[in-house]
């Protein structure tokens, strides 16, 4: 596209959105009709122009997730109600941030889906289904989820699960292009959501535990050419990559960490910076987990678990700071990154501020690199500090859990600060942050086989198991915590916490010029806090749990907030500890959006009866289900949850009929009948008789499950 074609797009969009309402209304019900072009002067100017609408990913480049708007605030949000509703068609997490562009909703679903709704109304404009294949689903280590779509020009672009990077068209939905950006043959996925920026999409990938190289690529935002590609990790040195990057981090791995993988994906954040024309990557963790695993000898392993600075136009590198040198405990820095102008110590400085999982809050001199401080948020057990003088964790003996000697750690691989995103309030000044306290046992897996394609950590998940006692895991449910942090990133310190009674998950933030934080929460409403004090001010009861970030913008002067409710992602499958007041898993997903004297009303919540299988008659010796527990666990868990209990996501296995009926277990397991629905077949893992022993272990949990129940 020309300067002038740029130019002329830009002036156009001005007009119409400045224009009457009656020509928005136009653009919207005519699919054919051309909408304004998203331009990075259009994102640049947000903050002056259209303080109403939310164009890239964390509102503007900035990624402070902050909205200017005023008309709702903390004297009138008790007169907030639910403005309109819009039922998905599909079920599991939702975890997108919607974007709004002249007065259409954008967003993605579970399985890569996309939707355009009116955004005062909730009628649906268009929506697209990129046909993701059911065994996708198992590439994906947290559910089938998708963060987001990105704005550019007339289009929208989504990744999907199966590793496509696909441009729509903005008025109608209609693919315009789409890219393969990963090898299908390797289990790759996508579930992060693109970037945009001067006419180029930035995309990376997961699959770090099922044994892939990470990367991320910048693809030609007419086109869909690929313009350059950045390796995280370095391959195999007889194949000679020469990058000055690869010169760096080559050194700094040991032993034949390629055949492995290396992981190091770029699966979820990414923030650019128009000031320097920087794109700043997050890197995940290594593949395996346990260092000593992929990179006997130890070393940095550069770049995982990083913050990586990039030309935006060329991929070049530019500087990098590593988080957690030679990471073995899934701390990635893939969280989000708030760029922010701040005064530290008297002088005007340009920050780049991280949460990561690994509980430290960094704040970076966002040209250099240079670290500026590094404070635990939470409670951290694996280090003392970070050296302001070396960058580096010092970290406690003993946490690398050598052979033998398990290591019980916080935060863990389910995060301090995970990808739920924080914000940053231009008004306070504060970060509010969603935090995780969940403690794991740590244990060397003295038998580890590489497995390609399937689930590689080197860590032993059986010795983490649940204890068989229901008492004493409902004493350990007690452990399990999370709250809404509000922290002074210049000072470095807690400023006031709201502690959440349903769990160590909540859902996304969004800071308001209005004075307010809204959050939603596992056990299944929305609600909002005073910016200030942390007091609670409204909530709405959303019948599921939310885990998304909300976002907040404005169509003829009137303010909404809006929100996806869909219960679901990693800590929901896994975990053992979710409650059933994240809602039935048959409610609806939902778009919630509101306004002040919204009326809008849902219908009752949906009630799913369960009854357990009848397994009376089958009983199993104690070393067929101890082996299928070793089984379950290394191989099932990930999905299934640890000592099978579902977190109101997938079906509870406990409560499947398929469990009393061995033909129909095995058939599933091993001969993939549910492969469609994202239940692949382990037939390349599993022999028919682990599969049995597996079913023995599962119904042994019914029957604990049964039982309990029927004791209290």
């Amino acid at each position: 596209m020309s300067k002038s074609i740029r130019r002329f797009s830009y002036a156009l969009a001005v007009i119409l959105t400045a224009a009457t309402h009656l020509v928005a209304v136009a653009a919207q019900t005519d699919a054919s009709a051309p909408v304004p072009a998203v331009t990075a002067s259009r994102v640049m100017k947000a903050d002056q122009d259209e303080p109403g609408s939310w164009l890239v990913h964390g509102r503007t480049w900035n990624d402070d997730r902050f909205s200017p708007l005023t008309q709702i605030d903390a004297r009138n949000i008790s007169k907030v109600g639910l403005a309109w509703s819009y039922d998905l068609d599909v079920p599991r997490g939702q975890e997108a941030t919607p974007l709004m562009a002249d007065g259409v909703l954008y967003f993605s679903t579970s399985w890569s889906r996309v939707v355009a709704l009116d955004a005062r109304s909730g009628r649906q404009l268009w929506k697209y289904d990129p046909k993701v294949p059911g065994e996708a689903g198992y590439r994906a280590c947290c559910d089938v989820v998708n963060r987001g779509v990105a704005l550019w020009g007339q289009k929208v672009f989504v990744g999907t699960l199966d590793g496509r990077l696909i441009a729509l068209d903005r008025a109608s939905g209609r693919p315009v292009w789409s890219v393969q950006t990963v090898d299908p043959s390797q289990p790759y996925s996508i579930t992060g959501a693109p970037r945009v920026a001067n006419g180029k999409v930035f995309i990376g990938n997961g699959g770090a535990e099922y044994g892939v190289r990470g990367y991320v690529t910048a693809y030609d935002a007419e086109t869909g050419q690929q313009v350059w590609r950045f390796y995280t990790v370095p391959g195999n040195p007889a194949n000679h990559e020469n990058s000055r990057a690869m010169k760096i981090a080559t050194p700094t791995w040991h032993g034949e960490w390629w055949k492995y993988g290396g992981g190091g994906t770029v699966w979820d954040s990414m923030t650019y910076d128009p000031e320097t024309n920087t794109l700043f990557v997050g890197v995940g963790n290594g593949g395996p987990w346990r260092q000593e695993i992929r990179s006997p000898g130890g070393g940095d392993n550069l770049f995982l678990s990083s913050i990586v600075a990039l030309n935006a136009d060329t991929g070049e590198y530019r500087w990098h700071y590593q988080t957690t040198p030679g990471d073995s405990w899934d701390f990635t820095a893939t969280q989000q990154m708030i760029l922010a102008d701040l005064t530290i110590e008297g002088r005007p400085r340009k920050v780049l501020m991280q949460a990561p999982k690994n509980g430290f809050f960094y704040v970076l001199d966002r040209t250099t690199g240079q670290l500026l401080s590094a404070r635990n948020f939470v409670d951290v057990h694996w280090a003392t500090g970070v050296d302001l003088r070396t960058g580096r964790p010092i970290e406690v003996p003993g946490a690398r859990y050598p052979a033998g000697k398990p290591f019980v750690n916080l935060p863990s691989a389910f995060a301090a600060h995970n990808w739920y995103p924080m914000a940053y309030s231009r008004i306070t000044h504060l970060v509010y942050i969603p935090v995780m306290e969940v403690p794991f046992k740590y244990t060397a897996d003295a038998d580890f086989q590489y497995r390609p394609g399937a689930w590689n950590l080197g860590v032993d998940m059986l010795a983490g198991a649940l204890p068989d006692d229901m008492n004493e895991r409902r004493r350990l449910r007690q452990l399990f915590k999370g709250w809404l942090l509000a922290w002074d990133p210049v000072a470095q310190r807690e400023v006031w916490r709201v502690t959440h009674s349903d769990g160590p998950v909540s859902g996304g933030v969004l800071a308001t010029a209005g004075g307010l934080v809204f959050q939603g929460t596992a056990d299944s409403r929305f609600v909002a806090y005073d910016a200030a004090t942390g007091q609670k001010l409204w909530q709405y009861a959303t019948q599921i749990g939310v885990i998304a970030p909300p976002i907040s913008y404005q169509v003829d002067g009137v303010q909404y907030v809006a929100v996806l409710a869909g219960w679901g992602g990693g800590y929901a499958i896994i975990s053992p500890f979710v409650e059933s007041a994240s809602g039935d898993r048959h409610t609806p997903r939902r778009m919630l959006v509101f306004k002040l004297d919204g009326n809008a009303k849902l219908p009752p919540p949906a009630k799913t009866e369960v009854t357990f299988p009848d397994l009376r008659d089958q009983r199993w010796s104690a070393d067929v289900v101890a082996r299928g527990k070793a089984l379950y666990y290394h191989n099932c868990a990930v999905c299934h949850g640890d000592a099978a209990v579902s977190g109101y996501v997938l079906p509870d296995l406990r409560y499947s009929p398929v469990l009393a009926n061995e033909t129909a277990w095995k058939q599933i397991v091993i001969g993939g009948a549910l492969t469609a629905n994202g239940m692949v077949s382990f037939k390349r893992w599993l022999t028919d008789a682990d599969a049995s022993s597996i079913r023995a272990y599962v119904a042994g949990e019914s029957h604990r499950l049964y039982d309990d129940l029927h004791s209290q």
